[in-house]
């Protein structure tokens, strides 16, 4: 057994889940999957001293001191079958080579605060899912944090109220179009298809994540031209648009181009969140002279969850990392078009964004990926009309135009805020009809 003895248990890497002070520690729970014969206590002995306080072997400035303030702690480790008399060699015809476990950990949160109180999130994954993280078979599935933690986390600055009272949109599926081509187009060619898109009903204009600031189509000319076509628009239908420009760069060189898109009459803001990193988002986020909002786009998540085994799970990645940071929205792969995903994980990653989160504002979730009108009633009865449908292609390669392409889209959240099925309703719209007949209606979902 992992356990030597049981003195001075304060100072050792176990405890139990209702024995420990729960505010004093950030819980993360992992899934593992191991060889047969080793087992699971050991790995999580290892992981909690590895991830805190030790090393492969114990050392002299370790001590007991140290451990009992600083020691991570197992509180919980459940094999999956919980077998109790023996391991099996064999199930049926198949052998049994592997043991799995949900494993929990919890770390003091003083390892992990700075000098201002305020939680590191760098050295929040350093601890949670470091060395370990080269270890195999090992999945961070969530963290639990303290109250006291999650308030020095900024959330969402205007998050889905903030961005439907911007643009004066109540009680329905906000619609954004993505400009396409992803990249290599001019400031001129995206005013002008941004203008286009406004006309037909698009609540919110973005980037492409593949189109920042580049010589080609600089971030001064680009938010000029588009706020210039979205003004148009707003003159002819009445209607506000926010146009979420990339401004995703090397740090610190983001916070200027932040300063550019303000300063050019820019009212919203697109960042890559992941391969820019989380504390930047943050940073901007708790900076005061920010007056915009964030959309955050979900590129390279797949590098972090797309393994069943091993990597930190998408309701994390696309879901409370992201809405604890300060993004107001998020894009998230729906099970209805391209992307590949699993319709309940999209499901938990949209409960992540909205569901109450002590003081952390909600975040707009944004399913897209290939998303076409006539997906958009399946969508609604999935997570709701409080969302943002993201579409590219669906507008953009539309027969009659971009701006029917828009058009069609509202008129199928309308169609779906009224319960009448699409193919309904693209009977008494040509824009929708065409959009139907293009590319019919899809299901894959919940």
């Amino acid at each position: 057994m992992p356990i030597a003895n049981f003195e001075n248990m304060e100072a050792q890497p176990w405890g139990l889940f209702d024995g420990i002070t729960i505010e004093d520690y950030i819980i993360g729970t992992f899934i593992v999957r191991l060889p047969r014969k080793q087992n699971g206590l050991t790995l999580a002995q290892f992981a909690a001293v590895e991830q805190s306080t030790g090393t492969w072997i114990r050392v002299p400035a370790e001590t007991e001191a140290v451990r009992k303030k600083h020691v991570a702690k197992v509180v919980g480790c459940f094999e999956l079958p919980n077998w109790e008399y023996e391991i099996p060699k064999q199930i049926g015809n198949l052998d049994v080579k592997t043991r799995d476990y949900v494993i929990q950990i919890a770390w003091p949160k003083i390892n992990l605060l700075n000098t201002e109180g305020k939680l590191n999130f760098a050295m929040l994954f350093t601890a949670l899912i470091g060395n370990i993280s080269m270890g195999g078979k090992l999945k961070l599935m969530d963290i639990w944090f303290p109250k006291d933690v999650l308030a020095t986390m900024p959330g969402p600055r205007f998050g889905s109220d903030g961005i439907r009272e911007i643009l004066g949109v109540k009680d329905r599926p906000l619609l954004n179009n993505m400009i396409k081509p992803c990249t290599g187009h001019s400031a001129e060619v995206a005013g002008d298809l941004a203008y286009k898109v406004a006309l037909g009903g698009v609540d919110v204009v973005k980037d492409d994540e593949l189109i920042a600031d580049q010589l080609f189509n600089t971030l001064e000319d680009r938010v000029t031209k588009v706020m210039e076509g979205i003004d148009k628009a707003k003159e002819e239908t009445g209607e506000k648009t926010i146009y979420m420009i990339n401004v995703t760069d090397n740090t610190p060189r983001i916070f200027r181009n932040i300063e550019v898109v303000q300063a050019h009459g820019g009212n919203g803001m697109l960042v890559n969140y992941l391969p820019q990193g989380l504390t930047t988002i943050q940073q901007i986020a708790e900076d005061p002279s920010v007056k915009i909002p964030i959309q955050m786009h979900m590129d390279f998540a797949g590098v972090w969850y797309e393994d069943a085994w091993s990597g930190v799970t998408s309701k994390l990645t696309l879901g409370k990392l992201p809405r604890l940071v300060g993004g107001d929205v998020v894009v998230l792969p729906a099970p209805y078009g391209k992307a590949p995903v699993v319709p309940e994980r999209f499901i938990q990653n949209v409960m992540e964004c909205v569901y109450p989160l002590h003081n952390i504002k909600p975040m707009m979730p944004m399913p897209s990926g290939g998303i076409t009108p006539g997906m958009v009633e399946y969508a609604v009865k999935d997570i709701g009309w409080n969302c943002m449908l993201g579409a590219g292609g669906g507008i953009h390669a539309h027969e009659m135009g971009p701006t029917a392409g828009a058009m069609a889209f509202r008129q199928a959240i309308d169609a779906a805020m009224a319960g009448i099925p699409a193919k309904k309703a693209a009977k008494e719209h040509k824009e929708l009809g065409v959009a139907m007949g293009m590319w019919g209606q899809k299901k894959t979902g919940v």
